[in-house]
């Protein structure tokens, strides 16, 4: 069967450009031309594009892209590397969502709206911390203050206080800086520690949709590198 890069594209929503384009990277085994000089693409080709649409979704497109070449290459054994650092991703992922999680489970019910702003020494008082803490908690992400323009000095605004105080709570809880740092920022995207519950709810869902993707990629793969050995 002789197939045209159109009949590879439509299937899948694709431009012709993008099926040359996906050969030219290695995703597509190279096709064989016609006498006239059009390539002709066979059922293989369309199960390698099928299997590089699959891959995509678990393991994104240039992790994708380079498992296709390997298998094309005949360099199975880099393909399965590659694939087993997506999965160590994934992993990692994984448990960082469990240190949040366990981060957020540490931490005491918000008190009443922090005043004001402050300066570097009276937080560092008001937290019992010397203030060479808050500037290494500065250099790690975990707190943000800006600078007077006129005096150059910290100024720590009611979240900057809300933050320090997170800060201080969770390491005495035992929690790192880098641990720390990510939940801080979530904190900040969300808005605050209450809105948490439905970013970490989305963000196990995003795993999950992850982990299913590469259960459905290895499937794929797994045929097309068996039809391609046979």
């Amino acid at each position: 069967m002789r197939l045209r890069p159109i009949d590879l594209a439509r299937e899948h929503g694709l431009s012709t450009q993008a099926v040359r384009n996906y050969e030219e990277a290695g995703i597509l085994p190279g096709a064989e031309r016609t006498p006239s000089g059009y390539r002709a693409y066979t059922l293989r080709h369309v199960r390698a594009l099928g299997t590089f649409i699959a891959l995509i979704s678990g393991h994104g497109h240039q992790t994708a892209t380079s498992i296709m070449r390997a298998v094309n290459e005949g360099a199975v054994e880099e393909a399965l590397r590659l694939i087993d650092e997506s999965h160590v991703q994934l992993l990692e992922d994984r448990r960082t969502l469990a240190s949040v999680e366990r981060a957020l489970r540490d931490l005491a019910p918000p008190g009443p709206p922090e005043p004001g702003v402050t300066f570097i020494g009276p937080l560092a008082r008001r937290l019992g911390i010397r203030p060479a803490t808050l500037r290494k908690w500065e250099r790690a992400g975990l707190v943000r203050p800006r600078r007077d323009p006129q005096t150059g000095y910290r100024v720590y605004t009611a979240a900057d206080v809300r933050d320090a105080r997170l800060a201080h709570q969770l390491r005495r809880g035992g929690h790192l800086l880098e641990q720390i740092a990510e939940l801080l920022e979530r904190i900040r995207a969300a808005g605050g520690p209450e809105p948490l519950e439905a970013t970490l709810a989305e963000w196990h869902d995003r795993l999950a949709a992850r982990g299913l993707a590469m259960l459905s990629g290895a499937a794929a793969l797994d045929a097309y590198v068996r039809e391609s050995t046979m």
